[in-house]
């Protein structure tokens, strides 16, 4: 594989290559196509891939902080990828597999996440506005302090899930299971929360009274 040729920019078509454990960091890789590649434990620090086919990549491991991946990246494995201050606004992961990840200040804004394996994953702080994570498994993962704002969740698995201080407002939650799930001081103004299992959740300093009147409605 010409690395030379790939770092000048000069070869983007590249479905299914390996590239695994290649330092890829801080390059202009707009439009560059890897899908299906094997890119495992690949440094994509600072790189910009907007625009690419990482559809189906194998990325596990990978060094994706601070990378433009603005991409679509539909059924990648992204399995304990360091996503960390990442730019996924408006991303395609339907279908990722992103169990343990790191995305602490990661940008998703408008990401389309729906049947995502987000289980485990630190989603510290991350700016989740509007985006779609239907079905999505964040079973185990930290929302800590997120802003999930107007983001579609309906259907999600957040059992066990860290929402301490995470902002929902106008998020749709509506048959969402959160049982176990930490809450604390948690922003639900304008949420729905239809059908929504707040079994053994911790929902002190929010709006729990509508909580459980939705529980006690289901």
């Amino acid at each position: 594989m010409n690395l030379e040729a790939i770092k000048s920019g000069n070869l983007k078509h590249l479905p299914g290559t390996v590239l695994e454990d290649e330092d890829l960091s801080n390059l202009d890789l707009k439009c560059i196509n890897l899908a299906g590649a094997t890119l495992v434990g690949t440094n994509f620090t600072g790189s910009k891939l907007e625009g690419g086919h990482l559809e189906g990549a194998n990325l596990m491991g990978a060094n994706l902080q601070a990378a433009d991946l603005r991409a679509n990246l539909m059924g990648a494995n992204l399995m304990q990828a360091d996503l960390t201050a990442a730019d996924l606004r408006g991303s395609n992961l339907r279908g990722a597999n992103l169990m343990g990840a790191r995305l602490t200040e990661a940008s998703l804004t408008g990401a389309f996440l729906s049947g995502a394996n987000l289980m485990n994953v630190n989603l510290q702080g991350a700016d989740l506005r509007n985006a779609d994570l239907r079905g999505a498994n964040l079973s185990g993962a930290n929302l800590k302090g997120a802003d999930l704002s107007r983001a579609d969740l309906q259907g999600a698995f957040l059992s066990e899930t860290n929402l301490e201080e995470a902002d929902l407002y106008g998020a749709n939650l509506a048959g969402a299971s959160l049982t176990g799930a930490n809450l604390l001081c948690a922003e639900l103004e304008g949420a729905n929360l239809n059908g929504v299992n707040v079994e053994r959740a911790c929902l002190l300093g929010t709006l729990a009274e509508k909580m459980n009147s939705s529980q006690g409605s289901h």
